[in-house]
């Protein structure tokens, strides 16, 4: 195994090594070359954890993608026909892209891309930054070989974002927001070059040639960010926010509320439960200062999904139904709290550390995430499988709401029915005889 693959492994998590065997499987009966590329690599060659898995492959991306529905039960979140590629989900909560490698025409700025197939090194060389230029083969004769066409590994290590070639926000303004965004999470400072690549495409305001599907695309992307506060500031400061919606300048834009939103899902997040979609919450902050006409007008502005939309109308009156049943008298107990949550979408948690106006709902969220949920995840797997019962039966669930019980409900006495210990008394030493002598 080359010194690359056992980073990859290492990197990724026990779900992910599940779907790259998976994908490499489904490429290998296709006869298809791949290779592990883009924020992939990056992020791998970074050190940091790997946020979502990106494969090209030379040849029929979309055929690798129908077997990957069938054999890994993934389903599909969004399909680009043009571009050969597809965003898919698996089962057990991995996102990975499948893309065909390809070469990019654009007959003008911003216009949809010509796209014809092309070798893998084709494919790095028309990407936007060196630094998302890179790749892994993943194929039996030569697996592990890193391939870097534009000296990608030599920006990362110098925490530069640097353009691999000088047309690269004529050809897809959107990149102007990509860089910001990237720079702003990776902490990277911008190729005296490249910044003014940037600033002459500014000028030239090829930014308002963004499509607004590509604008929404974007935007989402900003959600799923470890600081999306942080990304808005830095777009804003470029003067690139208002792309978004003219409403977005001064008090309109809801950083107090967005910085809000990021703890509370960092909190989430931090107990094992994802506080996921991000995207229905972040629009709902993002929106929180502008009027119901200003609002309107964004999110039609930026082309949002329908599916996406109707994510956003249902947050409050799901999160409403969480609150209700966290408040319900007959949730006192810790292990009452436990079962009410326990099955509760992370994204709701967060929303409600937010917004609830009903102080127990909060409290007992942060209970169940700090306390409760540790307590039960510490016990071990033989005392679970002690539960008398068949999983999925009256007699199981019962059974094993009574062990929670046991676990969570037993109260420490209190103080004054504590007996007092009072430390033994030492035994006085033995008198120590003293022998007088005589003089003389």
């Amino acid at each position: 195994m080359s010194d690359y693959m056992f980073m990859l492994e290492s990197v990724l998590n026990a779900e992910q090594n599940r779907v790259l065997e998976q994908v490499q499987t489904a490429a290998a009966e296709a006869g298809i070359s791949l290779f592990l590329a883009g924020g992939g690599m990056r992020d791998m060659l970074s050190g940091v954890r790997i946020r979502d898995l990106d494969f090209t492959l030379e040849g029929n991306a979309l055929k690798v993608v129908k077997a990957l529905e069938e054999s890994a039960g993934a389903r599909v979140l969004r399909m680009d026909e043009n571009r050969r590629c597809a965003e898919l989900l698996f089962p057990d909560g991995v996102q990975a892209q499948i893309a065909m490698a390809r070469k990019e025409r654009y007959a003008k700025t911003g216009a949809k891309p010509q796209v014809t197939p092309a070798t893998i090194q084709e494919d790095l060389r028309g990407r936007d930054f060196t630094v998302n230029a890179m790749a892994l083969s993943l194929n039996r004769a030569s697996r592990g070989l890193l391939l870097d066409p534009t000296n990608g590994l030599a920006d990362l290590g110098h925490k530069e974002m640097r353009s691999t070639n000088s047309y690269v926000f004529y050809d897809d303004p959107s990149r102007m927001l990509r860089l910001v965004r990237l720079r702003v999470r990776l902490g990277f400072a911008v190729e005296e070059r490249t910044r003014t690549q940037f600033d002459n495409a500014r000028e030239a305001k090829v930014q308002e040639l963004i499509p607004p599907r590509v604008l929404g695309e974007e935007l989402k992307a900003i959600a799923g960010e470890p600081v999306p506060s942080d990304v808005l500031a830095g777009l804003e400061t470029e003067g690139l926010l208002t792309l978004f919606s003219p409403a977005l300048t001064g008090g309109k834009l809801n950083l107090p509320g967005i910085v809000k939103l990021e703890k509370a899902q960092a909190l989430v997040d931090s107990a094992g439960v994802p506080a996921t979609p991000k995207f229905p919450a972040f629009l709902h902050a993002l929106t929180g200062k502008l009027s119901p006409k200003e609002k309107a007008a964004l999110l039609k502005g930026v082309e949002v999904p329908k599916a996406e939309l109707d994510l956003l109308k249902a947050l409050e009156p799901r999160a409403k139904k969480l609150e209700a049943a966290l408040k319900a008298s007959g949730i006192r107990k810790p292990s009452q709290v436990y079962l009410a949550l326990a099955d509760a979408p992370g994204d709701l948690m967060a929303f409600l550390l937010c917004h609830s106006t009903q102080k127990v709902a909060p409290d007992r969220i942060r209970a169940y995430l700090q306390k409760y949920l540790p307590m039960i995840q510490e016990i071990p797997e033989s005392d679970w499988a002690a539960i008398e019962g068949e999983p999925g039966t009256p007699k199981y669930r019962r059974n094993r709401q009574a062990f929670v019980a046991a676990r969570l409900d037993v109260k420490p006495p209190k103080p004054e029915e504590q007996a007092e210990v009072v430390p033994a008394a030492e035994p006085a030493p033995a008198p120590v005889e003293v022998v007088r002598g005589r003089r003389g």
